[in-house]
């Protein structure tokens, strides 16, 4: 596949941003990567592991005639970066980003670009519970999915560039409206994290038993708890409405099955878990069944 971008500037060289940096390179699909962010720590990791050719704390200096912008920082973030990085940029650049809430990022980075530079909504759907440099991995988004959210101002051969960029790092590429793409993470991805959140923080300052006797269920539940509170704040405020019913459903169901357990209605505790074991199979099922 031929080079795609010359010169990419990535705006937080994290487990995200430093995965595509190093899957991009292994495919060809881009030249030379130049690191930003606030911690010089994180940007040397990353210069060392090769993720990055050079970096810099300075907006205007990184993203200096960079044809790609990709904005890898917190939701909140994306807007206020984009504008402090955009008069350096070549007047044909793409701007994109990952974060996992697109219709507020959509707003704030098209109202902090100039004419000319264009802009495309991405998520890609993959991902650990480590941050940093030193979680990147190439092989991170090997077969799974990237969502693209074009709007009505969305150059159609940028977005066909990146496209191009997720699907050869090996990527499943949907395009899908914003708000709609915000509305179903905000059960599938954003629901997951603050059940996990919940549940670490309940029994945060319980009997150190608990500790000792937890196995792989409560890991497996709690496993995304380890991920950035600084990252995941964002998200929950900038997807505050979807999350709330979300949230709001699970809650019922949770109370549902308290209520049951508590009244040792046995037949309503079954039919509670045989409708979620059945959910669980036919979701397991479709995802299996193939992306793409």
């Amino acid at each position: 596949m031929p080079k795609l971008f010359d010169r990419v500037t990535i705006a937080g060289v994290g487990l995200i941003g430093g995965s595509l940096a190093l899957a991009a390179r292994a495919a060809g699909l881009i030249g030379e990567v130049v690191g930003y962010g606030r911690t010089e720590a994180n940007l040397q990791t990353a210069l060392r592991r090769g993720i990055i050719d050079r970096y810099s704390l300075e907006p205007l200096d990184a993203a200096r005639d960079a044809d790609l912008l990709l904005l890898a920082v917190p939701v909140r973030a994306c807007g206020t970066v984009a504008r402090a990085c955009a008069p350096a940029l070549r007047a044909d650049a793409v701007v994109s980003d990952v974060a996992s809430v697109k219709q507020s990022v959509m707003q704030d980075v098209e109202a902090a670009l100039p004419a000319g530079l264009s802009f495309v909504g991405a998520h890609p759907i993959a991902g650990t519970e480590e941050s940093g440099a030193a979680a990147a991995v190439a092989q991170l988004f090997h077969a799974s999915r990237c969502v693209l959210t074009p709007g009505p101002h969305t150059n159609p051969a940028a977005l066909a560039k990146i496209r191009a960029l997720w699907e050869g790092v090996g990527m499943h590429v949907e395009e899908m409206d914003a708000a709609r793409h915000d509305e179903i993470v905000a059960w599938t991805s954003h629901l997951p994290h603050v059940v996990a959140f919940s549940a670490a923080a309940a029994v945060a300052d319980t009997d150190e038993a608990m500790a000792l006797l937890s196995g792989p269920s409560f890991r497996d539940l709690t496993r995304v708890a380890a991920s950035s509170p600084e990252m995941w704040t964002d998200i929950f405020l900038a997807n505050a409405a979807h999350i709330g019913r979300s949230v709001g459903a699970y809650a019922a169901t949770l109370t549902e099955l308290r209520r049951a357990i508590s009244a040792g209605d046995a037949a309503a505790v079954t039919k509670l878990l045989e409708r979620a074991r059945d959910a669980r199979r036919r979701w397991t099922a479709r995802a299996a069944g193939g992306v793409g």
